[in-house]
C-alpha cells in the first residue's frame, strides 16, 4: 500500500529537514539555502532562491516517502 507523504509548503525548511533528513540533497539540488534560510517556509525559500515549487515539493515528497 502506497501512502503519500505530505510536506506542507508552509513548513519551514528546517522542519522538513528535521523530520526527513534524506531531503537535504533535494534542497541542495534545487539551490535552496538550508543554512541561513532554513527558518523560511518552503514556499518562500523556493520563491527566494528561484526554484520551481511544484517540482521541489514532488521531489521532497518522493524522497520523504522512501524513508
Amino acid at each position: 500500500m502506497h501512502t503519500e507523504t505530505t510536506i506542507d509548503p508552509a513548513a519551514s525548511v528546517n522542519d522538513v529537514i528535521s523530520r526527513y533528513p534524506a531531503t537535504i540533497p533535494v534542497f541542495n539540488k534545487f539551490g535552496l539555502d538550508t543554512c541561513c534560510g532554513g527558518g523560511s517556509p518552503v514556499a518562500d525559500a523556493a520563491r527566494r532562491d528561484g526554484a520551481d515549487l511544484t517540482a521541489l515539493l514532488a521531489e521532497l515528497r518522493r524522497v520523504a516517502a522512501a524513508t
